[in-house]
């Protein structure tokens, strides 16, 4: 199944994404369930990211989530884990 992250930055937490940027590509690179990903931009600058996962169940997301070393370094002010079909693309 298909699982979108929708991941907001805190406000202000832009030291942190790029602190933990080269560790956040690198866990996608070792965990092989990363369909695709990047961030959003508000201006050019990253405010947030979008993963989307290829899981067995949420609780596999879940887990990835929780893994993820933006998360673990607090840059999130929230995350969305949703279910996500591909239709186009």
């Amino acid at each position: 199944m298909r699982v979108a992250l929708i991941c907001i930055d805190k406000a202000g937490a832009q030291q942190t994404r790029l602190d933990n940027r080269a560790a956040h590509l690198e866990y996608i690179a070792a965990t092989g369930m990363v369909e695709m990903a990047g961030p959003f931009l508000d201006g050019g600058a990253m405010v947030g990211s979008l993963v989307v996962l290829d899981v067995n169940n949420l609780a596999a997301a879940q887990d990835w989530a929780a893994g993820d070393p933006y998360t673990k370094a607090g840059l999130f002010a929230s995350v969305d884990i949703r279910e996500w079909k591909k239709v186009i693309g």
